[in-house]
């Protein structure tokens, strides 16, 4: 047996239990005991978390290399209500190409057995069905590889290794003219543009919006420029119009922003390398140097390209006379604070529409509209935070969306929402302060382009753009409101030990060679929860005070490690950052815990 192996520690592994059933398998339902034998890699995810879509991009690489022996399982563990219908989560596998089975979980049995916390989190089970890791959070791809390789030679040697073909069974293609299409531009033509998602591609459809006039790009997953035939995106989303008559594209899992020119159909590349931000990365400087996070929807606003950077929650510009990028607005922390650019939190913006003196966003994370003002200020109009969503008009203090992924100025003023994970088209006017209902029985639209006096919404889980009439009157919506599904963790009031559990991978150690290699960031919901704790610094573990007179709230944890190759002998070891960001909703309970672990990597072994 080799030291690493030796020296783990190995849990026997939950059984995998979902209502939903399994997706991807050809209707077969599995059980680990299908499963001895492989190499098991179980990842919670949730289809709304930018973070999850990330590392299934990340495992991408790990599946293909290591297909005889590995079994990837997404275990689709639901945040938002709408999540929890078996019917979106098809639609987003198929979305987000997850090529592995999928256990659809909508009440968090898997989850709570596993004792999850947050969304991803990979679990590795060894042949024998023992769990002998877990990791929080992205970038954990290059310590799972070589857990892999480790475990793949010691269970060959034991004989407990079953090689072959694995459970993945692709479901049919659906021969529809979009596929989960992202967001729309109304060219000068009076064409539509839409950025056809799932295929790769961007389709110009004639003004009823449904003929096909041209399809740009090569369909198939790619970073390359050229004609239209040649060029190739990877999951497109936001499309704007510069002042030069090109279109400027938000090349989403390319981490890139791409031009289009319209007259001719050649791509070229804005901004970006291709390559995923990291913290440590630089935050400014030549365009095409400059690494990019899931840039998500753009729009033009005094003079730039304003960036959703859905992967890192922030706002980024694209200064297209320079030939820069920067920050603008955003600390990378998620959640929902005003205020100053440089000090504001965001949770995953998703969707941007300019006005003279306003640019719009659509929050999803925080089910948010909010808006920057000229002095690049953050202001939200609806929205409360990560926890709380719904669907409720009226005053916008206490109106609720749910996860909403485009927003579109109207010519009064006003906004309308695509309120995504309700179905629905909703409408914010600053005038009142009233959110109403413009439109429901859409199916998650996505974006909306205003076209005269109609509205055309992008209906992408119906797979086509709706032409809908600008109502007088909004419809009459009953209010739901509703919380996260996760359960709060009951604990002690007074002192509770934090501990975020970090084991630096086999083979490395971690990176001092700058000072402490690790940070932490704590803070609470409502801030009056946290007596003593708050702040940043750089120990992963700490000691927290909560105020007994309340009852429950929520802690945010953020959580920073860098490792490098153990490897005294090379002057350039490679280095990985892993992070994560946690939501612990919590119960003060007397005679409950008095300690807290996440784990980021490893083992949580007290």
């Amino acid at each position: 047996m080799t030291d690493s192996a030796s020296r783990r520690a190995r849990v026997r592994a939950p059984e995998l239990i979902g209502k939903g059933g399994w997706l991807n398998t050809g209707e077969k339902q599995y059980t680990l005991a299908d499963l001895r034998g492989r190499i098991v890699v179980l990842d919670f995810w949730t289809f709304c978390c930018i973070n999850c879509l990330h590392v299934l991009d990340e495992l991408r690489e790990l599946e293909e290399k290591h297909r005889d022996t590995v079994v990837i399982i997404g275990v689709h563990s639901p945040k938002f209500v709408h999540e929890a219908e078996h019917q979106a989560v098809v639609d987003a596998v198929e979305r987000y190409g997850v090529e592995h089975p999928v256990l659809d979980d909508p009440e968090l049995a898997t989850w709570k057995q596993y004792a999850v916390r947050a969304w991803p989190t990979l679990v590795v089970i060894d042949p024998e069905g023992y769990v002998v890791a877990q990791h929080a959070g992205e970038g954990h791809a290059h310590a799972i590889e070589r857990l892999v390789e480790e475990l793949e030679a010691e269970h060959e040697a034991k004989g407990t290794l079953r090689r072959g073909d694995g459970p993945y069974v692709p479901p049919e293609p659906e021969p529809t003219t979009l596929r989960f299409p992202g967001k729309a531009l109304l060219l000068p033509s009076g064409n539509f543009l839409v950025s056809d998602t799932t295929r790769h591609q961007l389709v110009e459809l004639a003004e009823d919006a449904e003929t096909v006039v041209r399809r740009i790009g090569s369909g198939a997953r790619g970073f390359a420029d050229g004609g239209p035939q040649e060029a190739s995106f990877n999951e497109p989303q936001g499309l704007a119009l510069l002042e030069d008559g090109a279109v400027v594209v938000a090349d989403t899992v390319n981490h890139a922003l791409r031009r289009l020119d319209p007259a001719t159909g050649a791509v070229t590349t804005l901004a970006g390398t291709g390559k995923q931000w990291w913290q440590g990365s630089a935050t400014s400087g030549p365009a095409r140097e400059v690494d990019l996070s899931s840039p998500w929807d753009v729009a033009v606003f005094g003079g730039r390209v304003w960036i959703a950077m859905a992967g890192v929650h922030q706002l980024w510009t694209y200064d297209p006379a320079a030939g820069t990028v920067a920050v603008a607005a955003g600390t990378t922390n998620e959640g929902l604070v005003d205020g100053p650019g440089a000090e504001a939190w965001f949770a995953q913006p998703s969707g941007l529409a300019a006005t003279a003196e306003r640019l719009w966003l659509a929050d999803s994370e925080t089910s948010a509209l909010r808006w920057v003002d000229l002095d690049g200020h953050v202001h939200t109009a609806v929205g409360t935070g990560l926890f709380d969503f719904g669907h409720r008009d009226g005053a916008a203090e206490q109106a609720l969306l749910q996860h909403p992924l485009g927003v579109t100025a109207l010519p009064d003023g006003s906004v309308a929402v695509a309120d995504t994970y309700n179905h629905a088209l909703r409408r914010y006017d600053p005038a009142t302060g009233e959110v109403t209902t413009l439109a429901t029985d859409l199916r998650e639209p996505s974006d909306a382009v205003l076209v005269g006096g109609d509205i055309v919404v992008v209906e992408s889980a119906r797979h086509r753009l709706t032409r809908l009439r600008l109502p007088e009157e909004a419809v009459r919506v009953e209010p739901v409101a509703h919380r996260t599904r996760r359960a709060a963790t009951e604990v002690a009031p007074d002192r509770l030990r934090l501990d975020v559990v970090f084991q630096a991978p086999a083979g490395q150690k971690l990176d001092t060679r700058y000072g402490p290699s690790t940070r932490l960031l704590v803070s609470s919901t409502p801030p009056e929860l946290l007596l003593k704790g708050e702040g940043a610094d750089t120990d992963l573990s700490r000691d927290l005070e909560l105020n007994p007179e309340v009852a429950e709230g929520v802690l945010h944890v953020s959580a920073m490690a860098a490792s490098c190759d153990d490897d005294d002998t090379n002057e350039y070891p490679a280095c990985h950052v892993h992070q994560q960001d946690w939501g612990v909703p919590v119960r003060l309970t007397e005679g409950a815990t008095d300690r807290l672990p996440l784990v980021l990597a490893g083992m949580d072994e007290q």
